[in-house]
């Protein structure tokens, strides 16, 4: 089975490397290879996620601990390097992560077969929200705090990836077609808001990105804002919703 799901993964890879290819080839060679080199570590960062998951959820769940930690650490640098000003949106934005980190924090020690559930949800959102939106995005969403983010690119990751979570869930969770929706819709909804939550904070201290850590990525909440907040939901979910 989890080899079954490792291929889908790969084909998912191979359909977005499709749709670089056609987003990069009218850019200079300077930015497309800067993208490639972001899909290469992307594929890395989704295959040792993958893999801790499935094989030692041990690690998977100290993981979490390190991206939550690593999270603190990136919000408090940013508010230090502004001279410590706008302190009361630095404190209202760290109860805000508090709240999803606790959360992910229990995602985190949740049996394998749901928390991969809900990383490939997350994953392929991500994934195919960047390739439609730069291969058909025209229309802003909320161009003064993302400027990237597209209502065609926020349609055509969360289409693919509830046609994506129908596929898998029957594989893993049982459920009515509500409570999968819910779960599915949840998740991306969640993961579209940390994503936002963050590109709002960088924009309130006037950075780009948290750090450079992450070859391509930026810092670690550039990277995982979405599985953090999109993992607080499926925490939420099979804590208080599933029956």
């Amino acid at each position: 089975m989890i080899r079954t799901i490792y291929m889908i993964i790969l084909i998912y890879f191979a359909l977005g490397g499709v749709g670089f290819y056609f987003i990069n080839r009218k850019k200079d060679a300077a930015t497309a290879r800067k993208s490639y080199i972001k899909y290469l570590v992307y594929f890395a960062i989704i295959n040792i996620l993958f893999f801790s998951i499935t094989i030692q959820p041990f690690i998977f769940h100290f993981l979490t601990i390190v991206i939550i930690l690593a999270g603190f650490i990136e919000l408090s640098n940013l508010f230090v390097k502004s001279n410590s000003q706008h302190l009361s949106f630095f404190i209202f934005s760290i109860i805000f992560f508090s709240f999803f980190s606790f959360h992910f924090f229990y995602y985190g020690m949740l049996r394998k077969e749901l928390s991969l559930l809900t990383f490939l949800i997350i994953s392929i959102f991500d994934s195919f929200s960047q390739v439609s939106g730069q291969l058909f995005g025209h229309r802003k969403i909320l161009p003064s705090i993302s400027p990237n983010k597209t209502w065609e690119g926020l349609a055509g990751g969360a289409i693919i990836a509830i046609i994506s979570a129908f596929l898998l869930e029957g594989l893993y969770v049982e459920g009515t077609i509500p409570e999968h929706l819910i779960l599915t819709i949840g998740t991306i909804v969640f993961a579209f808001a940390g994503d936002i939550l963050a590109s709002l904070f960088k924009r309130k201290y006037q950075q780009k990105d948290f750090n450079n850590l992450i070859l391509g990525h930026g810092g670690f909440l550039d990277r995982f804002d979405s599985l953090i907040a999109g993992g607080a939901w499926a925490a939420i979910y099979f804590q208080f919703i599933a029956t």
